[in-house]
């Protein structure tokens, strides 16, 4: 019998995209932010936002490989801005605020339609619910859920950022589910891809997975369409969900 649902963040409770020239805006943002710090990032915004581009992609490559988030000021000091030279201990008291900006402020993020009712419905059902997402920084999912109106609906919180560990590892499940106090076979867990969603919830043994279509995502999971991981269901919208569950 389910008696909890966790939810991916990104792609799940809200969709992001990147309008036109979004990558050049954050890249100035960060220049001044940097500046308020007394670092200056030489060469301006166009060739900072090439290289965040790039190294955003390495780091991305590499953890989903290792299945290990590192710390912030390491992923800013040697990846994301590895070209700048700046030494781990010059961003560290400021590494949780990049990593606050680059997952709040970088993308264009619009939360899901039915996000606080399908929330408050599967509440009503006598469920607990929780999130489980791959992120860098520690305290963005938290503010996220606030902002939404659903903080106080979740029974836990399991980030990669604090935790060290990456969807699909199924050790990040085995968190949700000591946090939960839940079993396996009790949880349900939803979210938009095959790569990290998919495959985690099946190598986590949980009872149940529950895809939410992104079409913006498609590319992370290229190949994968016929590898035999395979939703429970898949849904377009989160309204979907209750009813799901009650078949």
């Amino acid at each position: 019998m389910i008696k909890a649902v966790l939810f991916d963040l990104g792609g799940t409770l809200h969709k992001s995209s990147s309008p036109p020239g979004r990558d050049l805006w954050f890249a100035q943002r960060l220049i001044e932010r940097f500046s308020d710090y007394g670092i200056k990032l030489e060469g301006g915004a166009e060739l900072l936002a090439g290289r965040l581009a790039i190294n955003s992609e390495v780091y991305k490559h590499e953890s989903e490989i290792t299945l290990r988030e590192l710390p912030s000021a390491q992923i800013w000091s040697d990846y994301y801005l590895r070209e700048y030279g700046l030494e781990r201990e010059r961003i560290e008291p400021f590494a949780e605020e990049l990593s606050f900006l680059y997952d709040y402020e970088r993308p264009c993020v619009m939360r899901r339609e039915h996000l606080k009712e399908t929330m408050m419905e599967l509440k009503a059902m006598g469920l607990h619910l929780g999130v489980i997402s791959n992120i860098i920084s520690r305290s963005v999912v938290r503010h996220f859920l606030a902002e939404y109106g659903i903080e106080a609906l979740m029974d836990c919180v399991i980030t990669s950022a604090e935790t060290g560990i990456r969807k699909p590892s199924p050790e990040i499940f085995r968190i949700a589910e000591k946090a939960m106090g839940l079993k396996p076979e009790e949880l349900c867990y939803v979210g938009d891809t095959i790569s990290r969603d998919v495959i985690g919830t099946r190598n986590a043994g949980w009872a149940m997975m529950i895809q939410i279509r992104n079409p913006s995502i498609t590319h992370r999971d290229a190949g994968l369409e016929h590898s035999g991981y395979m939703p429970d269901a898949l849904i377009e919208d989160l309204a979907e969900i209750p009813s799901v569950l009650k078949r």
